[in-house]
Parts: C-alpha cells; structure tokens; sequence
C-alpha cells in the first residue's frame, strides 16, 4: 500500500478524543484508497487484501492518515475478521 496522501483524505481531526470509538465499514481489494464518511460509520475502502491482517493494518493506517496521527494510537477492539469494525483512539488530545 502506497502511502495515501494527507489531500485526498477528509479532515477526521476531531475524533482524536482519547477513548472515542469509531465505527468502520471496511472494503477490501477495492481499486484504491478512500474514506467516505456516511451515517454513523466511516466507509474506508483499502487496496490490501484480507488475508493475514493486511487489511487491517491498511485499514488503521488510512484512518490514522487522516486523523493526522500515529497507527500506533489507533486500537482495533471489535471486527478483527469482519467488515465492519470498531477502533478506539488511545492517543493524546
């Protein structure tokens, strides 16, 4: 996964709230990256495929990217093996 750049991806500032949980709807092996923010959930469509947790990982890091923070801050807590998932944000405010 190439590195996504910081102007194609919506500003998501606002959810560094340390213990906010954020509600993802992932789309693997789609065509390219992209977060579209919907109702109550984040569409986040990542080119990785789901096999060995490349799809999360990818999944965090586009997340994180757009947050303008670390992967590292970011915890997956529910949704390891399914589309959709919940990461919870553990970083500074």
């Amino acid at each position: 996964m190439g590195k996504p750049k910081k102007k194609d991806l919506p500003d998501l500032s606002q959810l560094c709230v340390p213990g906010m949980e954020i509600a993802v709807r992932a789309a693997p092996k789609a065509a390219r990256n992209a977060i579209v923010p919907a109702e109550g959930v984040l569409k986040i469509s990542v080119t990785a495929a789901p096999e060995n947790g490349k799809a999360n990982d990818a999944v965090r890091s586009l997340l994180a990217a757009a947050m303008g923070t670390t992967a590292t801050n970011l915890v997956l807590r529910r949704g390891a093996t399914s589309r959709d998932k919940v990461f919870v944000y553990n970083g500074p405010a």
